[in-house]
């Protein structure tokens, strides 16, 4: 469709089923953001052009905090906030993606894929970086133009980076490669984009939630063939509202925090004879702790009693769901957010011990729920946000309770959507009902 006909199309309800599929609950908000992306699309790359949409989502990490660079295993779903697209092919050898909330649009001359040094840490990179590895492993490339918008929380641990890879594979996947690159491959190629031409150590788990969807247990044993299995839960039936609370600190000066974390776990396996701590014995750990000691740092061998221990928990977490126990599930959750405070130390950074707003919203929401619901660090941590499984009975207290402190809006509710990066089209909603 041409953007008219497609503006037509969203106006008229023909993608209202899949607006449903995606989104659930917020389905009714979705068609005034898809014309509002399709208009900016109109005014900045010209109208009559044919023009597809796009969605990739954001990821709620449900368990195995800092686990996936060290090859272990987490429990992640795709979650209803994600970014939008109208993108159109332009028949050049340059992609131009401009992103409402940024000063200006970025664009790529395809002609030169190398790592470019003034673009790391900018979102260019990441568009270089997706069409180079798309390009490397054979899949066909071109141009485009495309207007993107993004609910995804920015510094949120909701993982805005990993819709946007996401979404630029997924263009690239629809406009030229006829769909044929699945989702695993494209979260691998997001996460190639981050760590070499963004320059951001990470795992892969954002990716693959954000590319495959729905709650998903992902064990990257063999990082180049994860073994990803669907975890059929309803969330919506649990009696729990799934919520990250937004604290206020944003990520974007905190990536040697980050990276500190899978060095110094690291640097504990290379000790042992290894590569990374999935490749050692937990009990080899514990009996050779007298000499270790002495090899490397007190916080890197606490993070490695976390590794050991979230690691081991996923797998429990994901058969509770799988079996119905949200009880246990819940009480899972807990140790996990406690073993991240106290071992993998992520939940403020040591440049500003004084900022801990982090700590405050965990303190508040043991205190507010006390034995029921869960709590814990959201993500990558050190700032951003917390996630927390709230009784639907206490939502409406809690929710005025943290926002007194945070300000309003910043209890965010969550739905865990069915699938990842997605061409949006009528069939979407119709795949829904076959």
């Amino acid at each position: 469709m041409d953007t008219r006909q497609m503006h037509k199309a969203v106006a008229q309800g023909e993608l209202d089923g899949a607006f449903a599929y995606l989104y659930g609950r917020r389905a009714p908000e979705q068609p005034q953001r898809y014309l509002q992306v399709l208009e900016g699309f109109e005014s900045l790359f010209g109208a009559g052009r044919q023009v597809r949409l796009f969605s990739a989502p954001g990821r709620s990490e449900l368990g195995g905090n800092h686990t996936d660079h060290q090859h272990g295993r987490v429990l992640e779903a795709g979650i209803d906030l994600d970014l939008i697209a109208a993108a159109a092919p332009n028949g050049e050898q340059v992609i131009r993606i401009y992103s409402v909330g940024y000063d200006r649009m970025d664009a790529v001359d395809l002609a030169d894929l190398s790592p470019q040094e003034e673009e790391r840490t900018h979102a260019a990179s990441l568009i270089r970086g997706v069409a180079a590895r798309f390009q490397q492993l054979g899949y066909p490339i071109g141009g485009f133009d495309a207007y993107t918008t993004s609910d995804v929380l920015k510094g949120s641990g909701l993982s805005s980076s990993a819709a946007f890879e996401v979404a630029v594979g997924t263009m690239l996947n629809h406009l030229y490669a006829q769909g044929r690159v699945d989702p695993v491959t494209i979260a691998q190629i997001g996460q190639y984009a981050e760590n070499v031409y963004f320059g951001k150590p990470s795992g892969l788990s954002d990716q693959t939630a954000s590319s495959v969807g729905g709650c998903t247990y992902i064990d990257f044993a063999d990082p180049q063939h994860p073994v990803v299995e669907r975890v059929d839960f309803d969330f919506a039936n649990s009696g729990h509202q799934l919520c990250v609370v937004d604290t206020g600190g944003n990520h974007a000066d905190l990536t040697d925090d980050y990276a500190a974390a899978p060095v110094e776990m690291r640097s504990v396996a290379a000790a042992l004879g290894k590569e990374v701590l999935r490749q050692v014995d937990p009990a080899e750990f514990y009996a050779a702790l007298p000499r270790l000691r002495g090899v490397c740092s007190d916080r890197a061998l606490l993070r490695a009693f976390h590794f050991f221990g979230d690691n081991a928990r996923v797998p429990r977490q994901a058969a509770a769901l799988r079996a119905g126990d949200f009880e246990t599930f819940r009480r899972l959750v807990i140790e996990s957010g406690r073993s991240s405070y106290m071992y993998l130390q992520n939940v403020y950074t040591c440049q500003n011990p004084a900022e801990q707003g982090l700590s405050l919203a965990l303190a508040m929401s043991e205190q507010l729920l006390g034995d029921r619901g869960a709590w814990r660090v959201h993500g990558g941590g050190f700032a951003g946000t917390i996630q927390v499984y709230v009784p639907l009975d206490l939502m409406e207290a809690y929710r005025s309770a943290i926002e007194a402190v945070f300000g309003p809006g910043s209890c965010h509710m969550l739905s865990v959507r069915p699938v990842g990066g997605v061409e949006v089209t009528p069939a979407l909603g119709m795949s829904q009902e076959s």
